[in-house]
Order: structure tokens, then sequence, then C-alpha cells
């Protein structure tokens, strides 16, 4: 628990399997570093994605393209605004 990384990666293979996600993690903690991972995965580039592109690329990780939608935009790691998404921070 002293090294955050060696957590987060811990998390990563925990959660990932073959590029996909298993299920969505209950705990915020676990959550934050999923929906961290799942941006830099899906949404790399400093652009805007409509929505139907962001199911889309979401739809590949995991089923539930609502509630991670949701949560990416609870955590502050993406905007919405108007149906189109955009990285923050």
């Amino acid at each position: 628990a002293m090294d955050p990384d060696a957590d987060s990666e811990w998390i990563i293979r925990a959660f990932f399997r073959n590029g996909r996600l298993v299920s969505i993690p209950a705990r915020q903690g676990k959550r934050l570093v999923i929906l961290r991972e799942l941006r830099e995965r899906c949404f790399a580039e400093d652009r805007d994605y409509p929505e139907k592109d962001v199911n889309m690329r979401l739809a590949l990780v995991h089923p539930d393209v609502a509630a991670l939608r949701r949560y990416l935009v609870d955590a502050k790691l993406m905007a919405r605004s108007n149906g189109i998404y955009r990285r923050m921070m």
C-alpha cells in the first residue's frame, strides 16, 4: 500500500481481462483507478467525442456504457456538454 503505482497496476490487472473490464469496482478508490485507465485506453486524444462514439468505445470494454459514462463525468475525468464528451485534467 506504500506504492500507489504498484497498487494501481494490481487493480488494473485484477479488473481487466484481455482488454475488457470484468466488472466495475464498487469501491470508489479502485473505481477511480479503473476509470483513469479506461480514459487512457478509450479516449487517448484530447478532442470532442460524440456520445455515439463514447458508447461505441466503452462497449468494446464493458456492456454497461451508461454507468461508465456517468462515472467518468462524475469523477471529472470527462466533461459532457450537449451530448459531446471531452477529456478533463
